[in-house]
């Protein structure tokens, strides 16, 4: 993995940050971060799969490990993050 910055907050995490597995997988890039705008409580992530940029793949907050200024690390390998689901309205 690069140099992916600082520990920062899901906050000012930016689109196209780029999303990597437990097991050093490059995943993709975010596309959003949601958030319960209510409750102001992290969501997850939806995040464009680099293997087809047609795909969106949503990750709920508890799978996500690590925030940093250019990147996140998922608590999850390669192969589960293969079967996130698509994000609410996308396919």
């Amino acid at each position: 993995m690069d140099n992916l910055g600082a520990p920062i907050s899901y906050m000012v995490l930016e689109r196209g940050a780029t999303v990597f597995s437990s097991d050093g997988e490059h995943l993709g890039s975010v596309v959003s971060v949601e958030r319960d705008i209510a409750t102001d409580i992290f969501d997850g992530i939806v995040f464009a799969m680099t293997a087809s940029f047609a795909r969106h793949r949503f990750v709920d907050a508890p799978e996500v490990g690590e925030i940093y200024e250019r990147g996140v690390i998922l608590r999850i390998d390669a192969a589960a993050a293969a079967e996130l689901p698509a994000p609410r309205g996308l396919k």
